[in-house]
């Protein structure tokens, strides 16, 4: 029961701060506007630790890397306590190889989160078109899905290269992603 409990407060509070961090990392990478109520939420819910990483981590090829690191620490120990809740034992567990199982983490997160944007993208097109979510949510998607509109016209008056890429996303993950997955863990987890 205690298990349950510890188990239900990673996966709410540790994972999901991990998602939030990869998430500013995502939108200063594709020059996402922050000045809306979802930027304005992410920025003052991270700015305490990123600001103090920022001092030892610099930026590295224009990149916030610090967010992208502390993404990824909390990855790694998200991981490393799920690993703690199996009672398996720690010792057994290389550090480098939580980081690239971390890392693979990060690479399913950020294909996640980028599900989440286009459904909302989509659902908002069709209740509330002016929100101040849709610059936003453009800025992240476009880069994505720009491509596919090229390539697959309309039907009517229905775009279906968001149900594409939906599709192309949930393939990676089932995929190629779950088969790196199963490597590292194989390889530099457990090996």
């Amino acid at each position: 029961m205690l298990r349950d409990a510890l188990q239900f407060l990673l996966d709410m509070l540790l994972q999901p701060y991990a998602a939030v961090l990869l998430l500013r990392f995502h939108l200063q990478w594709l020059r996402a506007p922050l000045r809306n109520p979802i930027g304005e939420f992410i920025m003052a819910l991270t700015d305490a630790l990123v600001l103090r990483t920022r001092r030892h981590i610099p930026a590295a090829w224009g990149y916030d890397s610090a967010s992208l690191l502390l993404a990824l620490l909390f990855e790694a120990l998200y991981l490393s306590a799920n690993i703690w809740l199996q009672g398996l034992p720690s010792n057994i567990f290389p550090i480098p190889g939580l980081l690239v199982w971390g890392l693979v983490g990060l690479l399913q997160l950020s294909v996640i989160l980028l599900m989440g944007s286009v459904i909302l993208e989509a659902l908002l097109s069709w209740i509330h078109t002016h929100t101040p979510f849709a610059p936003l949510l453009a800025a992240v998607n476009r880069p994505f899905i720009t491509p596919l509109r090229r390539r697959i016209p309309p039907l009517g008056q229905f775009d279906l290269s968001p149900l594409v890429l939906l599709i192309i996303l949930k393939l990676v993950l089932m995929l190629p992603l779950a088969v790196l997955e199963s490597f590292v863990v194989r390889h530099f987890v457990y090996g």
